[in-house]
């Protein structure tokens, strides 16, 4: 991965999203916007833009994976481009890391703009969110995406557990949260052993099936972004700092949590020294093919 010095590098960030694009158009339907503000009692206008995660992030010695999440068949609401957010960061190859994000309703088609993606614009992942898709991991609709991930050596995101979006709104705005229970993902990894799948997030209410799809399948990993640390629920740090110790990743969920609070918080946290430097950027390294060895297939 041309650009990115990792021995100058104090952590790499999984998890940051892009809510904005160069117009102010939003990744997220103005209700779900409000909606998720009032839930994590943030700013609804949480909106920096990718000029500004960079310089956040290299102030910081840090990088960051970015992307945004297509949405637009369950809601109608237009994607941010996945092509914007692939130019931008191209132009802070020493911070930046862009996913792609794309609606698996759009089939093959979508497929292959997945591939260009990759190709021609240097995407290094894909962010896929189950419950505001609206649809369930292991029914194959992302298959064609997913393939094309596997193919490329690049791994997929899946948001899982509970969602602050739609929260508070009626019926949670049509959000089913049983589509981001990781233990979906573990057909994902039977099917696709090739794929690196990370899943997002400390997964309320499924924690333990979250660590024993980790523990059992080698390609899957966890990111801890969307909590702070101090939150962590006991069973995580306990597996974080042990059978799982080369697969828990450091994600924020910039710019709801910052990296700075996130940071903080893991430093109070009981993590073992030599553990410590492998959540924070080690197992990012080798799960994002930051290290140079290619996994693509001949």
């Amino acid at each position: 991965m041309s650009g990115l010095d990792l021995d100058a590098l104090e952590a790499i960030d999984v998890h940051v999203h892009v809510e904005a694009d160069k117009h102010g158009h939003l990744s997220l339907p103005d209700e779900f916007m409000e909606a998720s503000a009032k839930y994590f009692g943030a700013d609804a206008n949480r909106t920096p833009t990718i000029d500004d995660i960079a310089a956040h992030y290299r102030e910081r010695r840090l990088a960051a994976v970015v992307f945004t999440v297509d949405i637009e068949n369950a809601t109608g609401h237009p994607a941010i481009s996945n092509e914007e957010i692939a130019d931008r960061a191209a132009e802070y190859p020493d911070v930046l890391i862009p996913f792609a994000s794309i609606d698996p309703a759009k089939g093959r088609a979508g497929a292959r703009a997945f591939r260009r993606l990759i190709e021609e614009r240097g995407v290094r992942g894909i962010k896929f969110h189950p419950s505001l898709q609206g649809f369930a991991p292991n029914d194959r609709t992302a298959y064609p995406l997913l393939e094309v991930a596997a193919e490329h050596g690049v791994p997929a995101l899946f948001h899982t557990g509970q969602t602050g979006i739609g929260a508070g709104m009626p019926g949670g705005g049509g959000i089913r949260l049983g589509l981001s229970n990781p233990m979906l993902l573990d057909d994902v990894a039977v099917d696709l052993p090739d794929l690196t799948i990370i899943m997002a997030h400390p997964s309320f209410p499924w924690q333990d099936e979250a660590l024993a799809v980790a523990t059992h399948k080698p390609n899957v990993y966890i990111d801890l972004s969307g909590w702070s640390p101090k939150y962590f629920p006991p069973q995580l740090v306990r597996y974080a700092n042990g059978l799982l110790q080369d697969k828990v990743l450091f994600g924020s969920d910039y710019p709801v949590i910052t990296p700075d609070r996130w940071r903080s918080d893991f430093d109070e946290l009981e993590i073992k020294p030599h553990v410590r430097p492998k959540i924070l950027k080690g197992n990012a390294v080798r799960a994002l093919g930051l290290d140079g060895a290619s996994k693509e297939k001949a």
